[in-house]
């Protein structure tokens, strides 16, 4: 464990402020006179390190991630097509700063929704705020909403946090309503330089498919891929490869002999004893 600070090298307006921050304003109204005690900064410590704890645990069940494996375990050498060192690299968050979406493009089983799980679990890790969605599950959340007051704190839900990853988009199609929706929830984002990752499994040119009837499909992608980086997975899917290779399952064992329906109580009739000779 960490020693404690020596109150001799605490200073006065750095106590303050910290006991303001950790929410101890009858101590830093008192600061003067307390700086001087020995227990001082081992009272900041315990309270800032309660507050990380706190702090952490609210953004990881806000964030809504599920289980998923750690990016250690991704197979680098599965996908034909991967830019490892391009993926690597978005860990450092910088992405964050810029303000730049993430879109991973690709057919289903190639680890697109394990990459956007582990960026948005390490954000998090690092003090940000993040959600996960599927986007079915999103869109049908904001569709939900029976009036205008309501969309608008429902919107805030996808809009308000550091980070967004939206999962599978594409793997549906949806009305003009839906469309006008995630183009809300992307537009809010776009404005308040807040990033989005995005998993999809068809390429921009094919989003007209996703959402058929809808104006402004153009619109959204010009306002997605403004500021993003786009990362294309190719290959065939993972799963299939592990469903490939697992052993064949054990048959099952015979049932035993079941008693006939007709009489399921009928005992077996022994055969009749052969006649006595006269």
């Amino acid at each position: 464990m960490t020693p404690p600070t020596p109150p001799s090298a605490l200073n006065l307006e750095t106590v303050r402020a910290e006991l303001r921050r950790l929410g101890c304003y009858g101590l830093a109204a008192h600061a003067q006179t307390l700086l001087n005690e020995p227990w001082l900064a081992r009272v900041i410590e315990i309270e800032a390190t309660e507050r990380a704890r706190r702090s952490l645990k609210r953004r990881l069940d806000n964030a809504r991630f599920g289980a998923f494996k750690p990016i250690a375990d991704f197979d680098w050498d599965w996908p034909e097509k991967c830019d490892r060192g391009a993926i690597e690299e978005l860990f450092s968050l910088a992405f964050l700063q810029e303000a730049a979406n993430v879109v991973f493009v690709g057919n289903k089983g190639l680890g697109k929704t394990m990459l956007i799980k582990n960026l948005a679990h390490h954000a998090v890790l690092n003090g940000q705020s993040a959600r996960f969605t599927l986007a079915s599950d999103m869109l049908h959340d904001l569709a939900a909403q029976d009036s205008t007051l309501a969309l608008g704190r429902r919107l805030r839900r996808y809009t308000s946090p550091r980070l967004l990853a939206i999962d599978e988009v594409g793997y549906l199609s949806y009305d003009t309503r839906y469309a006008d929706l995630l183009f809300e929830v992307v537009t809010r984002r776009y404005e308040s330089h807040r990033p989005i990752l995005v998993t999809t499994n068809k390429v921009f040119s094919e989003w007209n498919q996703v959402f058929p009837n809808a104006s402004c499909v153009g619109t959204l992608i010009d306002r997605l891929v403004h500021r993003a980086e786009i990362l294309t997975l190719e290959g065939e899917s993972y799963r299939l490869k592990e469903a490939r290779s697992a052993p064949p399952p054990k048959p099952s064992p015979a049932p035993p002999p079941r008693a006939s329906r007709a009489n399921p109580h009928a005992r077996t009739q022994r055969p009749a004893p052969a006649p006595h000779p006269d």
